[in-house]
């Protein structure tokens, strides 16, 4: 990089709160006001939940906002939008990510208006659990129009699509549930642990926090049985949990900021960061991205820093 180069790049860096030299070698931490938490990943970059607003960020700043009464919950990018809930308005919102402004808010419920829960696509479909005492709706991208409703256990609204099925945890009933979306049905349940949260599902495993217990389950898509248990620590409330490369990528609020698993042998391989509250994470191939909501901050690290740091 020539010397005008780096002086424009370290003045944009500057002029946004990132530090060049993390940038360049390390984790690079970006300062977000208000409550950044839940992410979903747009090519090279992300979009986040706020206070009032959804974000879209580059490693070189804050590129969009798109103002909502009370977006909450981990969202999905499909069909060309972001699709997140709003817990204020008990509506599923869709916005158009080249535009970034609002198409349409479609009336679903929230099944959790304190904003656990998770926004998913899957089967050309948007899922949304929708109400508490048990159902999760089903969204038609081509009509923005609800065309379905699952019942499930109540208090589930913790989702995950993999492996050809959608999977709902219900933490008060301590399941996993499998659902055929040829069908709209259940057609099988894992018991697990204590408080059961978060998921994340793939063709190696369907994996789930339990929370209660500081452990991740490992489940058979095939079979719907467990497979193995990890203990990460005392608890892992709230966090977050990813896939990718053959490793499960776990956010969590105690003794780090996250936690890399082994998919196939259940090693924890790394403990990295200084623990910095609760947020969310996710994986791309070219790096992770975490927030740290009561750190005000958003936080990109590339591959080189995965292994770097403990």
């Amino acid at each position: 990089m020539r010397k005008l180069e780096r002086t424009i790049l370290a003045a944009t860096l500057a002029a946004v709160g990132l530090p060049s030299a993390a940038f360049a070698q390390g984790e690079q931490v970006i300062t977000v006001p208000g409550f950044a938490d839940f992410l979903a990943v747009d090519g090279q970059t992300v979009w986040a939940t706020n206070k009032g607003k959804v974000e879209h960020w580059s490693r070189d700043g804050k590129l969009a906002e798109v103002a909502m009464t009370h977006p909450c919950g981990a969202m999905a990018i499909a069909h060309g939008s972001l699709w997140v809930a709003d817990c204020n308005e008990g509506t599923l919102n869709r916005i158009d990510i080249a535009t970034a402004k609002l198409i349409t808010s479609i009336p679903t419920g929230i099944a959790n208006p304190e904003g656990e829960l998770n926004v998913v696509a899957g089967a050309g479909s948007i899922w949304v659990a929708s109400d508490a005492k048990g159902l999760i709706a089903r969204v038609d991208p081509a009509t923005n129009s609800v065309t379905a409703s699952v019942t499930v256990d109540p208090g589930t609204w913790y989702m995950a699509f993999g492996a050809g099925s959608l999977w709902a945890v219900s933490a008060s009933r301590q399941s996993l549930q499998r659902i055929d979306p040829a069908t709209n049905a259940v057609i099988g349940k894992t018991p697990l642990g204590k408080e059961p949260g978060f998921l994340a599902a793939g063709s190696e495993g369907v994996w789930v926090q339990e929370q209660g217990d500081g452990t991740v389950a490992r489940i058979d898509p095939q079979t719907g049985q467990l497979t193995g248990r990890v203990k990460v620590g005392d608890n892992l409330k709230w966090g977050d949990i990813d896939i990718g490369h053959g490793k499960v990528w776990l956010r969590t609020t105690d003794d780090q900021v996250f936690v890399v698993i082994k998919a196939k042998t259940l090693k924890i391989e790394e403990r990295i960061g200084k623990a910095a509250g609760s947020g969310a994470l996710r994986f791309t191939d070219y790096g992770l991205w975490t927030t740290a909501h009561d750190e005000h901050t958003l936080t990109f690290w590339p591959q080189s820093a995965l292994t770097a740091k403990k």
